[in-house]
């Protein structure tokens, strides 16, 4: 028995253009992943090019509420930072948004060094905590250019564009804004040996800093970028699938304690029509896996079965770390009197075989196809409620939206 898991990253409903739609919006993502046990979710609000925080706030709860089948919350994404969001961060507490995240990749999101400096101190004194896309985007756009310009089109070019030093400047960069703000920051899905050595050396320092990593950098590799035709663009997604040592060191950092929180940066682009759209040139591949169902089951696989981590440690790194981390414990995360009845009950010895077949999510694929897996979640309870029985969804539609407060810091 589990508490509830949270998926500490997901992207729902997001709209790049017509057709760069994701596959899954509210319904259909989080009825996959109440299938998966996953009760909670916190997704990416993200307002358009300078408008307030308060306006994407209220276009995710017209998305979400009354829709969601699990519980749900909001990170904010700054990506124009004045002194009008500054003043909006009072409100955004009243609502229950205390975690935001700030990017160092894309041009139509990125922000300088200097504006990472200021979000992290003004959400910093007030309790909450921001996290970072780290993959220096200087860099990623001087290396698509590069594979261009040698007439690598095809999907293995997109490796190439963003290699692990690309993360690992990023990823000491961002370590260094916390250090100068002087309060913790936030890696998400991080996906290096590279990046790991610097917070373990940040740490050593004294410095706080918190990791998330994604299933796909513990079990899919760089392989899957060299698969005949076109079917390697199902793996295209930032920062980009890494070889075998690093999924070994990710590994190590999850038995060691090292890593805090794992997500599955879902963001599900059909592969027909949409993902297609790369077929000439690699870099217009829209970036993005699913995974919001799958995340437990191979945990406990390739972690709990595997006894590479124990059943304790996949429930701090799928529950506890992240309702601690963003401002939901003990509510959620715990198996405790006065905490919320989110609760998972799964079966160890139930042995499946992931496909997107039978699959909930809405996407014409999955990255995990013909994964074997070992465990299954057997009954969830929503707030008490039966939510899966038999490892079937009984219930839709009866997420709650949690106001959360400010993290609970433990490192």
């Amino acid at each position: 028995m589990f508490p509830g898991f949270i998926d500490t990253h997901t992207h729902f409903e997001m709209n790049k253009g017509t057709p760069r739609q994701t596959a899954d919006g509210w319904a259909s993502g989080t009825l996959a992943a109440l299938a998966g046990g996953t009760t909670t979710v916190l997704d990416f609000a993200e307002p358009e090019w300078g408008a307030s925080l308060a306006s994407a706030l209220d276009t995710w709860h017209s998305r979400a509420d009354g829709v969601s089948s699990c519980h749900y919350g909001f990170h904010m994404t700054i990506k124009n930072w004045n002194s009008n969001l500054r003043a909006e961060l009072a409100d955004m507490d009243r609502a229950g948004v205390t975690s935001y995240k700030v990017y160092f990749a894309y041009d139509n999101l990125r922000v300088s060094d200097g504006t990472a400096l200021e979000v992290v101190r003004a959400v910093g004194e007030r309790g909450g905590i921001v996290g970072c896309h780290c993959e220096n985007g200087d860099l990623v756009t001087a290396g698509i250019a590069a594979q261009k310009a040698a007439g690598n089109l095809d999907p293995s070019a997109h490796p190439l564009s963003r290699p692990a030093a690309v993360e690992a400047e990023a990823v000491n960069r961002w370590l260094a804004v916390g250090e100068l703000a002087g309060y913790p920051v936030n890696i998400v899905h991080l996906s290096t040996r590279r990046g790991l050595e610097l917070v373990r050396m940040a740490r050593e320092r004294g410095q706080a800093a918190y990791v998330e990593t994604c299933p796909q950098y513990l079990l899919l590799d760089d392989s899957r970028y060299n698969l005949p035709g076109f079917e390697s663009a199902k793996f295209v997604l930032s920062p980009p699938l890494r070889g075998e040592a690093d999924q070994a060191a990710l590994w190590a950092g999850l038995e060691a304690g090292e890593i805090d929180t794992i997500g599955t940066d879902h963001c599900s682009f059909h592969f027909r029509g949409v993902k297609e759209l790369g077929r000439e040139d690699f870099s217009q591949i829209p970036n993005g896996i699913p995974g919001v169902e799958h995340r437990p089951v191979l945990l406990y696989t390739a972690g709990v079965a595997a006894g590479r981590i124990t059943a304790h440690q996949m429930m701090k790194l799928l529950a506890e770390q992240p309702a601690k981390l963003f401002g939901m414990y003990p509510r959620k995360g715990a198996l405790a009197v006065g905490s919320d009845a989110d609760i998972v009950i799964f079966d160890p010895e139930y042995t499946g075989c992931i496909t997107a077949a039978a699959q909930h999510q809405a996407v014409d694929y999955t990255p995990y196809e013909g994964f074997e897996t070992k465990g299954r979640v057997e009954t969830v309870l929503l707030s008490g409620e039966p939510a899966v029985e038999g490892g079937r969804v009984v219930s839709q539609g009866r997420g709650r939206y949690i106001r959360r407060v400010p993290s609970q810091f433990w490192r």
